[in-house]
């Protein structure tokens, strides 16, 4: 199954931005929904941004009009902008398809990368 690796994450100040970007081992061509994750200590996973093949896009609440999600079919790569950073974006970010890939056989897991740690000084 195609795996993701994220990178570009980092220490950042308040109103900073970083550029994360996400590489997979094929083609994502064929995946219709692209997404961005993120997981903050102790909370759950949270979707932060998607994006489809035809060019649509959906941000969570929070990151909106800060965030800016994009993809590369031709390079097998998804981008995530981010702006005007706060310390309530301090998370691991995780590229992977929406719905999340999963493994071949049983059980059948769902298949994540090493992700990539955002880390905002107030």
């Amino acid at each position: 199954q195609v795996r993701f690796v994220e990178s570009g994450g980092g220490l950042v100040q308040s109103g900073g931005s970083l550029r994360l970007p996400c590489t997979a081992s094929e083609s994502i061509f064929s995946i219709h929904t692209m997404a961005w994750y993120r997981q903050a200590p102790g909370k759950r996973l949270e979707l932060v941004a998607s994006t489809t093949n035809d060019g649509q896009t959906n941000y969570t609440d929070s990151v909106k009009g800060r965030f800016t999600i994009s993809r590369d079919n031709a390079r097998n790569t998804v981008l995530l902008q981010m702006n005007s950073l706060k310390p309530e974006d301090a998370a691991v970010y995780f590229c992977n398809s929406d719905p999340p890939t999963r493994s071949s056989g049983w059980p059948s897991l769902e298949v994540w990368g090493p992700g990539t740690r955002v880390t905002v000084s107030s």
